[in-house]
């Protein structure tokens, strides 16, 4: 099955495709697993100790990644901010390394939801995880988004991408849940 891209924006950090020290990660729908996904390999750039990836740097992924899980359901205008969060680092994530970052839900209360997150090495095992609570986005927030709003829907699935996608039918977008390019 096609996993579906989520969409990016142009200054985020994490996703940001014109923030020349962002990360620009992706993140794909995995609907056999109930889960977003991204999959990524650091730098020395973002590195504390030699071959080791900055704490506030797998936090930050946690956060992103955790958090764009409750857009699974192909609701891309969902996205929420965190509340709270609470990582915690199993061992070092190393650099130069194929990781997997993976997003779930726990639990969605429409408004606020429970999500986790893990960073994950090519063997399996989990560097660090999260917990967070997520909270619906403030108006005052959205309202300064401009740009970063044409951004995200110009980069969001149209309806026939949702449906291409081969996605169950309860994963799949109404038509006027997803906006068209």
């Amino acid at each position: 099955m096609k996993k579906l891209k989520q969409p990016t924006s142009l200054n985020c950090f994490a996703c940001g495709k014109k923030n020349p020290f962002g990360l620009k990660l992706e993140w794909f729908n995995d609907y056999d697993n109930k889960q977003v996904e991204a999959r990524f390999e650091l730098d020395d750039n973002y590195c504390s100790y030699p071959g080791t990836v900055h704490g506030g740097i797998v936090a930050t992924i946690l956060d992103e990644t955790s958090g764009r899980a409750i857009m699974l359901n192909n609701d891309f205008a969902r996205l929420m901010v965190t509340l709270k969060m609470e990582v915690v680092y199993k061992q070092n994530t190393p650099t130069h390394t194929p990781l997997r970052a993976i997003g779930r839900v726990l639990r969605d209360g429409g408004s606020r939801a429970q999500v986790e997150g893990e960073i994950v090495l090519p063997d399996g095992t989990v560097c660090a995880s999260c917990k967070s609570i997520l909270f619906k986005i403030p108006e005052a927030v959205k309202a300064k988004w401009g740009p970063e709003a044409d951004e995200w829907n110009r980069t969001t699935p149209s309806a026939d991408e949702v449906n291409a996608c081969g996605c169950c039918a309860e994963h799949r977008a109404d038509k006027d849940s997803v906006q068209a390019k």
